[in-house]
């Protein structure tokens, strides 16, 4: 084979990948891609919607971002990690590994969740307020210390599947991918990059209000669509190794679908379920209420220990799927070496 990547070589980029946002995460004096892709779609905003005022019109601007943004930085990555491979295939592996890594969110949901649990178990509720309103977009002014939990708790179970799982889930794809197609470049990076900058443009457009109704309704959608399997995939994962895959299916089948989101609410759900837990509930928006419907039994108070044993399962579902994974590649090695 020369110096071609070999198929377990391709995965094995993957699982590094996975290892490197664990212990290094994204170093804050990094330019991060998710930084990129954000000036992008800020600027792109700010130039089209005073040239469109008819919804349809807003809505196929919408479509053209999405398509612009989603293949450019998969076309982009995939030229980066060709070419890196061309030089040398380790050093292509190497850039995969780098490009997949910063696609994964493992570590910072951590950091960020520690930076709100600190002052909230120093007794200081104030700071503990101000630096979770830096995370998510409920009001936070007048929270209680156990809302304060809810809330962390809910933002790590909804973005560890759009943050963590699925761009895993996407790399892999893309690295099976390049097995099946014999390809040196792995496809793995292109994929994860895509799948990251669709997340990027439902955080920052996908929302069912002005002024983004109708320009970010098409990523909203598709971002739906491509977090479906891979939320599925993390849902099942979890009620089979809870060793009660029935009972924890029931649930999420009882409360997930009242969630407005198709996904969200199943992620959560799962760990509500797992943790004895119960979320959702009321939050207030810019001095709107807003009530969510209720996930999972409410067993147990939320309690700093809950969450961290959240960020367990969460670490649980990827060391699966990776071993599954490479069980995958080594079975696919010794089938085409034969």
């Amino acid at each position: 084979m020369g110096l071609s990547i070999h198929s377990n070589h391709l995965f094995l980029s993957v699982v590094l990948a996975v290892l490197v946002d664990q212990l290094i995460g994204d170093p804050s004096r990094w330019l991060h891609p998710v930084q990129m892709m954000g000036w992008v779609i800020q600027r792109y905003v700010e130039w089209v919607l005073p040239l469109n005022s008819h919804p349809h019109h807003k809505r196929w601007a919408g479509v053209v971002l999405a398509c612009l943004l989603v293949g450019g930085c998969g076309v982009v990555t995939w030229g980066f990690v060709h070419v890196a491979a061309m030089l040398n295939p380790w050093l292509g592996a190497a850039i995969t590994t780098m490009l997949v890594a910063s696609c994964l969110a493992g570590r910072s949901l951590q950091e960020a969740a520690n930076d709100v649990l600190t002052p909230l178990q120093d007794g200081n509720l104030s700071l503990a307020r101000h630096r979770l309103s830096h995370y998510v977009g409920r009001d936070t002014t007048h929270l209680s210390r156990e809302e304060i939990l809810r809330a962390i708790l809910e933002t790590i179970t909804e973005n560890a599947v759009d943050g963590v799982t699925a761009p895993l889930f996407y790399a892999f794809w893309g690295a099976g991918l390049s097995s099946v197609c014999m390809v040196d470049a792995s496809l793995a990076a292109p994929w994860a990059m895509a799948y990251k900058a669709l997340s990027t443009l439902d955080s920052m457009v996908g929302y069912r209000q002005e002024p983004y109704r109708d320009i970010g309704w098409f990523s909203a959608r598709l971002e739906d669509f491509a977090t479906w399997l891979p939320c599925r995939l993390h849902v099942l994962t979890l009620a089979v190794l809870s060793g009660q895959p029935l009972t924890m299916i029931r649930i999420c089948q009882r409360d997930a679908p009242h969630d407005p989101s198709p996904n969200s609410g199943w992620s959560e759900c799962i760990y509500a379920s797992r943790l004895g837990v119960q979320l959702g509930g009321d939050n207030y928006y810019h001095g709107r209420l807003k009530s969510k419907p209720l996930l999972g039994n409410a067993i147990h108070p939320i309690t700093p220990q809950i969450i961290e044993a959240a960020f367990m399962l969460t670490r649980d579902c990827i060391v699966s799927w990776v071993t599954i994974a490479l069980l995958v590649s080594i079975v696919y090695g010794f089938h085409t070496l034969n």
